[in-house]
């Protein structure tokens, strides 16, 4: 989805600053422009990391543009991909032998998880270590 990000240009000792309206207390930099659009996603999956909330929509641009705190630098439309910030659980099916189920689940009890959690927990253990 296409959000506005405004951005403040930098030069040979100070990185591009780009802004977020749409998430307050967002932001990214990078030291070339080409870099900024992999900044921006970085910077709106770890601000929205763990966090219950709903991304909001975007801003269109022309109600922005004329706004006080956004004047003297350039705006960017950046494609953030919302399908890489955690959002709402997806089911799914798998199978597992009957004994590992059961050890899962008691697993789970006792640290007070449940077994989605504990499997989610797992798989991002065994991913990023």
């Amino acid at each position: 989805m296409l959000y506005p990000v405004y951005v403040q240009v930098g030069n040979a000792h100070k990185a591009h600053g780009g802004i977020f309206p749409d998430f307050p207390g967002c932001f990214s930099a990078a030291d070339e422009w080409t870099d900024l659009p992999a900044a921006i996603q970085e910077a709106v999956q770890a601000h929205f990391h763990g966090a219950p909330e709903t991304v909001p929509p975007p801003t269109p641009l022309e109600q922005l543009a004329s706004h006080p705190d956004y004047q003297g630098d350039v705006w960017m439309l950046v494609d953030i991909d919302l399908t890489r910030i955690a959002a709402k659980p997806v089911r799914l099916n798998i199978s597992l032998p009957a004994h590992r189920v059961q050890q899962i689940d008691a697993y789970a009890r006792a640290h007070h998880l449940t077994r989605s959690g504990f499997l989610a927990k797992a798989a991002q253990q065994a991913m990023h270590g």
